[in-house]
């Protein structure tokens, strides 16, 4: 067993070897403070801090993970091998030119998130703002790469450590905004749209169609979760997770009514198929007391509790938002991921667990970063099919060669194949079979 040296215990560094080891490299190991023990030790062994004892492997400390208070920092950015490294140290014994665990431990605790920033409209912290973004490493899951490194260092040293095999897993989700375009919607919903398209020109047609779905001669354009389906049958090592708005009509939040017996049907229906879990609203960024009565109605509706969430618009602020999941019971949250950019927000493709820099705690919840989301390409970056398909694949490469969690996001909306969205079913297909396609090379390599 791997036997790990540190000057002192803190929270944040134990939080951060349990990721690193546990989470990402997937074995056991120990830590002592104690010198003797640590020398008299006769398997593999790594010490932290200011010292380099015996043969062991030696990572240089700064200070970060033996603090408790936020406090602004300056990581400084520098290349190291294929990829980036943060928080250089200048000791000739250190195996590595940088603080491997506290340049992890910025990334995966969002440390700059807490720190004064710029927020888009919808006050989120944005791609632009991070780190990553400006030194261009937002799309290379720098935390697996440094963890592997790690584990090659130790394996040269240590042959009689073993690792795991990291493969590839996939997790496909779809935000439910709107279950249906033209059905279900009320009269007081229904006429303002028949009024709205009559008076734009861009939308006349549109009068037709909703008719036509309306006397049921035509399918709802959003009621695609058949072929989702379908599409998803095709794939034995693929995961399927719905995330359906149960929020009260607003400004951002226009989902059909909780109450209709149809959705209600239809949701019952998605259940038997995949995992289930809130989008909470808009709303409820700003009033955390609304998650628990959306994540009731989910409840309710299903029959059993819910412990998703990704929240509307991707709304996430730090701590509050996680604080509030965990208050209510969420053990999962899939919002970890950009709006206007796809990439890795944490560093990291692995779940992990969410540490709270406030509390200077490690939580019960569990970060399920995603990596890309459909309407980054549409609304944000005005992707054509053949560039968002390009970055799709760069993604799922990277996460091939690490081996972590390719989680990605859809919208029912954006399959339907109209009202802009044309040609995107078969991307969603072929980004599917690309992936499939990486996981099981992942497997035999």
């Amino acid at each position: 067993m791997l036997l790990i040296h540190v000057p002192r215990m803190t929270n944040r560094l134990g939080y951060t070897l349990n990721v690193i080891f546990r989470h990402i490299l997937k074995i056991d190991f120990e830590i002592t403070a104690d010198i003797d023990i640590f020398r008299r030790h006769e398997g593999p062994k790594l010490c932290y801090g200011h010292q380099k004892l015996d043969d062991a492997l030696f990572v240089r400390s700064c200070d970060l993970l033996f603090k408790t208070t936020i406090e602004e920092q300056s990581p400084r950015c520098f290349d190291y091998g294929d990829t980036v490294a943060l928080f250089p140290v200048h000791n000739q014994n250190s195996d590595f030119p940088f603080d491997i665990f506290a340049a992890s431990f910025y990334c995966l605790s969002r440390y700059e998130e807490y720190l004064p920033h710029f927020t888009d409209i919808h006050g989120r912290f944005p791609a632009t703002e991070s780190l990553a973004y400006k030194y261009h490493f937002l799309h290379t899951a720098v935390v697996d790469r440094w963890a592997l490194m790690l584990a090659k260092k130790i394996k040269t040293r240590f042959p009689e450590q073993i690792f795991p095999q990291r493969n590839m897993d996939i997790e496909d989700s779809v935000d439910i905004d709107a279950a249906y375009c033209y059905k279900h919607k009320g009269l007081a919903r229904t006429v303002v749209g028949i009024c709205r398209d009559l008076f734009s020109r861009d939308r006349r047609g549109e009068v037709c169609k909703r008719l036509k779905v309306l006397m049921h001669k035509a399918p709802d354009p959003f009621d695609n979760f058949d072929y989702i389906i379908d599409v998803h049958s095709r794939y034995t090592g693929m995961r399927l997770k719905f995330f359906p708005l149960m929020a009260d009509y607003n400004v951002y939040d226009k989902p059909i009514s909780y109450q209709n017996t149809e959705f209600r049907q239809l949701l019952q229906h998605l259940s038997d198929y995949a995992k289930m879990g809130l989008h909470a609203s808009y709303a409820s960024a700003d009033d955390p007391k609304l998650i628990a009565v959306e994540n009731e109605r989910l409840a309710s509706l299903l029959h059993r509790k819910t412990v998703r969430n990704r929240g509307h618009f991707l709304r996430l602020k730090l701590p509050s938002t996680y604080t509030a999941l965990i208050d209510n019971g969420i053990l999962h949250d899939y919002t970890m991921g950009y709006a206007d950019e796809p990439g890795f927000r944490a560093g990291t493709g692995t779940p992990y667990p969410f540490f709270d820099l406030e509390s200077d705690s490690e939580t019960p919840l569990t970060i399920h970063p995603f990596v890309a989301m459909d309407s980054t390409f549409y609304y944000y970056k005005k992707s054509s099919i053949a560039e968002a398909e390009s970055r799709y694949r760069q993604l799922i490469d990277e996460v091939k060669n690490v081996g972590c969690t390719l989680s990605l996001l859809w919208h029912n909306q954006s399959l339907c194949e109209d009202f802009g969205w044309k040609g995107w079913r078969g991307l969603y297909e072929r980004v599917l079979e690309y992936a499939d396609a990486a996981r099981k090379a992942r497997e035999v390599s």
